[in-house]
């Protein structure tokens, strides 16, 4: 099951996927940055830093218990 949802500095996850300029990038690793800020690492290599009030959407695949 997936759940379509939105992330920020503060929620997003390792394993989120992020649509950014139309490509489904997902989120392999975090780092936390000054301020409540976050660089994502892409499973692509790819990097971005985010702030603590950026919103972006994501989806995110729900574990079966």
């Amino acid at each position: 099951m997936v759940s379509h949802i939105e992330v920020t500095a503060a929620t997003v996850q390792r394993g989120d996927i992020i649509q950014l300029g139309g490509h489904a990038c997902r989120v392999r690793g975090l780092f936390q940055l000054p301020e409540g800020a976050k660089q994502l690492v892409f499973e692509s290599g790819e990097l971005l830093a985010i702030h603590t009030r950026t919103r972006l959407a994501a989806v995110r695949l729900l574990r079966r218990r």
